[in-house]
Formats: structure tokens, C-alpha cells, sequence
């Protein structure tokens, strides 16, 4: 399918740019049916973790079917290699350094991980602005029901609810994770929600959004079209798995560590919840107009599996920030097909809104392309750069995708600086650096990462 193509020629690159954004708002004709969209979000699930990627030591039949009737992406890029800036992205079409404050998870706790973060804290503004949103309150002003089941990540204060950013429903966690039976994180913060008041329910936490997701679905109103957003919290720590609701609560100290074994299990959870989604959608005659995609934010920590890349999350690695996808819409993707072409998950916000005819809530340009519009119309997508940036205390990470050309820095206020440069054409999993023998690239790829922080300044 799609190859990269290295391309430096800025004015038509440009043009490109001016021409994809010119699709947002224009694929759906007045008065044609709009698809529902599901959009499914694991949490730290490696590219390698699925058998649909090469996992091979589980089983996930559901996300295989989604596999051979839907289509595969192989070139997919989270916008950040942790969970706060990747959904900042999804949510917004845009890089998740223009709110400031997001380039780094919100701490356990509503805590500041880094200067901006830790001054935006101070000040009760570390989250999502209402104003900032874009996806949610867009497909909600085109008439779309709108729920989000699962994780948010995006503030603990009440002015960053979900429901004050598009969201007609949400029930779901407030911070990163939580223990997944007693729904409580290593703080004294309430945080299991529905709506803007806080909840107690009983049940593993997989399960409990599986059952509000279907019951969603079954009980939305079938004249509008609906956006389900179903954030899962697995598999990312505590490592629990189903059927150890008698173990005690994991301490601190035990926390982020966990088994394959265990891993394992929460996948396997996690698709029989997507499974019972899908199976909602047929039972209900949603099935067929029905578009779903099923990511990760990140990449995966160990004990996951980021298949042929190379390190983990937190890092701008291929194995940090590569992603799987699924996605599948009868009559409009083409069942049992893969994708390469390079995209980033910010690009799901204007291709949800293209295909629903709706438009960007404040008219500003969005920084993602409608790559699903490409697709669905069988059609190359244009030539872009990609980058990043994540900050966490004193450490910096940016990285640039040119073509098949990565530079990746590191900045550390203690340990100094570092950088890597590799032909991803012919180093996938970034064994070999050329930063050396391709001194002329590494200065350009470099120069374009300057240009391009300049220009995402944060607006806060």
C-alpha cells in the first residue's frame, strides 16, 4: 500500500496540508446516512501484544474477527509515548503540546510532572480546557450522541469533566489507573465517576465498562447517530486479572509490577468485552453503518510485547509511541486488508468529523490529517513530517519522522544529552545509528524539530 517518501519541499508540502484539511466536514452529503463511530482505546497495549500483530502466546478471537473483516494499519503513531498526551491528541486533532501542561501524564493524585505541568497545577488548570476540545462537542453539535465509557486522564477538576467537553455520558475513571476491583488509585482522591459525581459499583473494572458500553448501545436512541469513546484502563498496571477479586490490594511498592501471565489475561478480558460490543451492534441492526476502530495510546511497558520496535513507553523509540490498529465500516473499508502508510492517532479527530459532515467547533485548522477519509476513499495520503516531544521532571524527549529518516534527542538536566538517527526503511527496529556517517540529515531533520516547536508554542 501507502510507501513513505521523503519530501523537504516546504511549499508543497504545505500545499498538501491546505488541501487534506479542505476535506473536514465535506465527505458526507446533506441528507446522506451518517456512520455511528466506536472508537476502542487500550491502555499501554504493545504493538506486539495482539496475534493480529504477531502476538503469539494469546488469544483475542473478537479483535481477529475485527482483523479479517476490517483492516489493518501497520504504520500508526500515538502522539506521545504516554497516556495523557496521546488522548489529548485523539480528542483534539492536534499536537498535545498546544494546551500546555500535557506532554506528561497527570500524576496519581492531580500532580505536575514537569515546570508547565507543575505551574498549571498550582494554579487548578492542569487538564483539558472545555475550550480546547474539538471531537466530541463537534460530533454533538452534528446531532451525535455522545458517551464516554472508560479512562479520561485529562484533569481531575470538575471544569474538565467529560461532560463539559462534548460528552452527553460519562462513567469511567478520572485518573490513570485504579485498582481494577476496589476502582481506587494511590491517592485519597475520589476518582470511578458517572457523570460529575463520584460512584461506587462492584465488578472488575473490564467488565463494568463492557456493561455500560452495550447498555449504551441498546438503549441510545436509534434516530441519532451515536460516538462511543470506550477508554479501557487494561492492560496497564495493577496487573490484576479476572477471577483475583480476593487478593488484597496491590501496595505501592507492588503496583507497576506484574506477570506475563497476568498481562496476558487482561487482554483476553478485554477483547470478550470487545466482542460483547460488537455483538451489541448486530443485535441492535447497528452493525452495518457502524465504523470501529480499535488502538492503543502507546506503546507497551514490560511485561508487554512491542513486537520488532525497539524499548518501551515513556520513550520516542518506535516501541514507545507505534501503535496498532483495527478498523472496520462494511461497504467502506476493505475487509481482510493491511495498511503501511504513516498516520498519527490526532488524525482520527478530523476523519471522525469528515465522515459524520461535521465541523471543527472553534474553525481553527487542526494540525490532523482525515487519513480515513484517504482510505476510505482509496486514495494516497499526503506527504508529511512527523513529531514529537515528552517531557517528564528535567527530561526531554523530541523526535522528527521525515520520510524514512527518525532523529530522536534526549535532554537530561543531569545526565546531559543524547541523539539517535536511523533509516527506518532499512532499520525498523533502530538497531543501527547513523548519527555519525549522516551529519547533513541529522542538522536538517533537527532544524525541522526547532520549526516546529516554535509553531506549537503552548497557549497556556
Amino acid at each position: 500500500m501507502a510507501k513513505v517518501q521523503k519530501c523537504h519541499d516546504e511549499p508543497m508540502k504545505r500545499i498538501f496540508l491546505l488541501l487534506a484539511l479542505s476535506f473536514a466536514g465535506t465527505l458526507i452529503s446533506p441528507g446522506a446516512e451518517r456512520p455511528n463511530i466506536i472508537l476502542m482505546l487500550a491502555d499501554d497495549l504493545g504493538y506486539g501484544d495482539l496475534p493480529a500483530f504477531g502476538g503469539t502466546d494469546l488469544e483475542t478471537p473478537h479483535l481477529a474477527r475485527l482483523a479479517a473483516e476490517g483492516m489493518k494499519f501497520t504504520g500508526a503513531y500515538a502522539n506521545g509515548p504516554e497516556c495523557t498526551p496521546s488522548r489529548t491528541a485523539i480528542l483534539t486533532g492536534r499536537h498535545p503540546q498546544r494546551p500546555g501542561g500535557l506532554e506528561c501524564p497527570v500524576g496519581t493524585g492531580n500532580v505536575g510532572r514537569y515546570d508547565d505541568a507543575i505551574r498549571l497545577r498550582e494554579q487548578n488548570d492542569l487538564g483539558l480546557p472545555a475550550s480546547m476540545a474539538v471531537l466530541a462537542p463537534g460530533l454533538k453539535s452534528a446531532g451525535y450522541a455522545t458517551a464516554l465509557i472508560g479512562k479520561w486522564h485529562l484533569g481531575y477538576e470538575l471544569k474538565f469533566n467529560p461532560l463539559e467537553q462534548g460528552f452527553d455520558r460519562f462513567f469511567g475513571i478520572l485518573g490513570g489507573n485504579v485498582d481494577y476491583y476496589r476502582h481506587l488509585e494511590l491517592s485519597d482522591l475520589p476518582v470511578f465517576f458517572e457523570g460529575r459525581e463520584p460512584i461506587a459499583r462492584e465488578g472488575y473494572m473490564t467488565d463494568l465498562f463492557r456493561d455500560e458500553a452495550v447498555s449504551f448501545i441498546r438503549e441510545r436512541e436509534k434516530e441519532k447517530p451515536f460516538f462511543l469513546f470506550l477508554s479501557f484502563t487494561a492492560p496497564h498496571f495493577p496487573f490484576q486479572p479476572p477471577g483475583t477479586a480476593d487478593e488484597p490490594m496491590p501496595t505501592r511498592e507492588e503496583w507497576t509490577k506484574g506477570t506475563r501471565e497476568n498481562y496476558v489475561k487482561m487482554i483476553e478480558s478485554m477483547d470478550a468485552a470487545a466482542g460483547a460490543v460488537m455483538a451489541a451492534l448486530r443485535e441492535t441492526g447497528a452493525d452495518g453503518n457502524t465504523l470501529i476502530v480499535f488502538t492503543s495510546d502507546h506503546g507497551a511497558m514490560p511485561p508487554g510485547s512491542n513486537g520488532p520496535f525497539r524499548d518501551y513507553k515513556e520513550t520516542l523509540f518506535e516501541g514507545g509511541i507505534r501503535t496498532p490498529v483495527l478498523a472496520r465500516w462494511p461497504g467502506r473499508f476493505q475487509g481482510g486488508t493491511t495498511d503501511d502508510r504513516p498516520w498519527m492517532l490526532m488524525d482520527l479527530a478530523p476523519s471522525f468529523l469528515s465522515f459524520a459532515g461535521a465541523a471543527v467547533p472553534d474553525g481553527r485548522p487542526l494540525d490532523g490529517h482525515p487519513v480515513l477519509v484517504d482510505v476510505a476513499e482509496k486514495r494516497e495520503s499526503p506527504l508529511r513530517d512527523f513529531f514529537w516531544r515528552a517531557r517528564r521532571g528535567g527530561i526531554t524527549w523530541r523526535a522528527v519522522r521525515s520520510g524514512d529518516l527518525k532523529w530522536i534527542g534526549r535532554e537530561d538536566k543531569e545526565e546531559g544529552t543524547e541523539e539517535w538517527f536511523f533509516d527506518l526503511a532499512a532499520d525498523p527496529g533502530e538497531k543501527t545509528d547513523l548519527k555519525k556517517s549522516r551529519a547533513d540529515s541529522v542538522a536538517e531533520l533537527k532544524a525541522l524539530v526547532k520549526n516546529w516547536e516554535a509553531e506549537v508554542k503552548a497557549e497556556r
